[in-house]
């Protein structure tokens, strides 16, 4: 079986002055279909900056990375653009959701950019939100909604497209216990069902012990378990 992320040697530094500092030193990670795959480690080492690379948001400074057997890093940002819309969904700590739209609306945005049809849509977004336990919501002003809300939100509206590859950071930060658990027996399942790739950050150890794997990132390097 082929992963559907692969990166080999990948680094990132940074320009201050006249001194480069390395953030990412040589990283290399496989991600198979049906894993999900934890990233913690202390705060300022890096774990977002991977991620936003691996979710083709920020370049790295060198190395390969391979998702769904492509080299996505040669990619025109143009291209990449088109890559994340179609293949990919993103949960950030900060919602992101659009003001002065329902959720419903959230919700339509990247399946319209999709290009799928308006009554499968319906059905997608129904299906999304009910695996939060937010379809009294659908029509409510996402700007009204309480902070844990517009977590869940954000996070039906990560997969309402069902991506092949999901991209967390700190998908839990916002939820109470049970909605965490929740949250995550849905990420759980649906990666599972679907054969999905997802690699999520969390400071949370219980979130990361629900995940497939646990990796560490630790002084630019990743360490397994």
């Amino acid at each position: 079986m082929e992963p559907l992320i692969k990166v080999r040697d990948l680094r990132k530094s940074y320009e201050t002055g006249s001194e480069s500092i390395e953030i990412l030193k040589g990283v290399d990670l496989d991600v198979f279909p049906g894993e999900m795959v934890s990233i913690m480690g202390p705060s300022g080492m890096g774990k977002s900056t991977f991620l936003f690379i691996l979710g083709l948001l920020l370049s790295a400074s060198s190395g390969s990375y391979m998702a769904l057997g492509e080299e996505v890093a040669r990619l025109t940002r143009s291209q990449q653009a088109q890559f994340r819309r179609k293949f990919a969904g993103f949960v950030f700590q900060s919602c992101n959701l659009f003001e002065h739209t329902t959720v419903y609306e959230n919700l339509e945005f990247p399946l319209m950019y999709g290009g799928v049809p308006r009554r499968k849509r319906k059905e997608m977004i129904e299906e999304a939100l009910e695996r939060v336990n937010l379809t009294h919501r659908i029509h409510h002003p996402a700007n009204r909604l309480s902070g844990g809300e517009q977590q869940r939100v954000s996070i039906a509206r990560s997969l309402v497209n069902r991506p092949q590859i999901i991209f967390a950071d700190e998908p839990t930060g916002q939820l109470d216990l049970k909605h965490s658990d929740l949250v995550m027996s849905y990420f759980r399942e649906f990666v599972k069902d679907s054969q999905t790739a997802m690699v999520v950050v969390t400071h949370d150890p219980d979130v990361a012990e629900q995940c497939t794997r646990q990796c560490v990132l630790r002084d630019g390097n990743l360490i397994e378990g």
